[in-house]
């Protein structure tokens, strides 16, 4: 019998960032109890890098960000039923987020949001999410 392999599913996201005094702040979001960077499902004819932004201004809206390192990214390893997340680097100067209603749901999409430190983030983020983690403090340190 063949074994049927699974569709593979894309998502893309980005790793929202600010600089402070206190140095580089990234912004994560929860729903339940899973912290994650803003991310979404790809739609029929919709490249990454523009699910990425809709993605990006319908969970936060942040319609307004940098991409200083353009379409630079970083994929996570295949997880969830053979789902690969490609994630970019944005940069805001807003400290506060309004997480929008989602009109499917009548509610946000996220129940919380924070801005944390590298380490403070490797603490809350699956393990899935290590390497983008890692890239994105080698790429903003590096520039």
């Amino acid at each position: 019998m063949a074994r049927m392999t699974r569709k593979q599913v894309r998502a893309a996201g980005a790793v929202v960032f600010r600089r402070t005094g206190r140095g580089v702040r990234l912004l994560v979001l929860r729903a339940y109890a899973h912290w994650d960077f803003p991310k979404g499902l790809l739609e029929p004819g919709e490249s990454d890098f523009e699910c990425a932004r809709r993605e990006l201004a319908e969970e936060t809206g942040l319609a307004e960000v940098d991409f200083p390192f353009a379409e630079m990214h970083r994929e996570t390893l295949p997880y969830a039923g053979n789902k690969i997340a490609r994630y970019y680097l944005a940069e805001t100067q807003r400290a506060c987020i309004e997480l929008p209603l989602s009109p499917e749901l009548g509610r946000p999409e996220h129940d919380e949001w924070r801005w944390v430190s590298f380490d403070e983030a490797d603490g809350l983020l699956p393990p899935r999410l290590a390497g983008v983690l890692e890239w994105a403090r080698q790429t903003i340190a590096g520039h």
